[in-house]
């Protein structure tokens, strides 16, 4: 019972959970590597567990009053990290077009950039709505691409590439409002 009670605790610690999504990083990786169904499979429910760490993450930090400083800095990179990957994987096996992973993983730098601008200048930019529905359907696109093969007759990986085309429209939308946005805060 005192175990259970410890684990419990460990994983209602948004850092904790945030150090899990990255440490399910290289087990998507490797799962990866071997395109067959039962790891992919196995890799979509780990990506699954894990992108559900992020909505933890930050529901416990809030409820908690446990929002620190290395949560808001390896959150959004966990989240980033655990994204790309999954899409360069999926990029690996020809399953998406890589022009597309491009331009995502490239929004993700470029805003991560943006932010440790405005991070020296003082300023803070959380998650606008538009990002969260950018993240949303990321994550929607990325599970069914996952498990790639039918499985009960349901194509799985045509629902992936419908929300993956709305990850990117919301990925280029949001990543403009940022810029847009700040803008001021970025002269020379």
């Amino acid at each position: 019972m005192e175990t259970i009670k410890k684990i419990n605790e460990f994983l209602s610690h948004p850092n904790h959970l945030t150090l899990l999504r990255v440490a399910a990083i290289p087990a998507i990786v490797v799962l990866l590597l071997f395109p067959n169904k039962f790891c992919t499979f196995l890799a979509a429910i780990l990506f699954s567990a894990a992108a559900i760490t992020d909505y933890l993450d930050g529901y416990y930090a809030r409820r908690k009053g446990l929002v620190s400083s290395f949560g808001k800095m390896m959150d959004p990179l966990a989240d980033k990290l655990l994204v790309s990957s999954s899409f360069i994987m999926l990029t690996s096996h020809g399953w998406i077009p890589a022009w597309i992973v491009c331009i995502i993983i490239g929004r993700e730098l470029a805003i991560t950039g943006l932010r440790n601008i405005l991070a020296g200048k003082g300023k803070d930019i959380s998650a606008s709505a538009l990002g969260k529905y950018k993240t949303g359907f990321q994550i929607a696109a990325i599970i069914p691409l996952l498990f790639h093969y039918p499985y009960f007759g349901v194509d799985l990986n045509i629902i992936g590439h419908v929300f993956l085309w709305g990850a990117l429209i919301f990925t280029v939308w949001s990543g403009v409002d940022y810029f847009v946005r700040f803008r001021s805060l970025l002269k020379v």
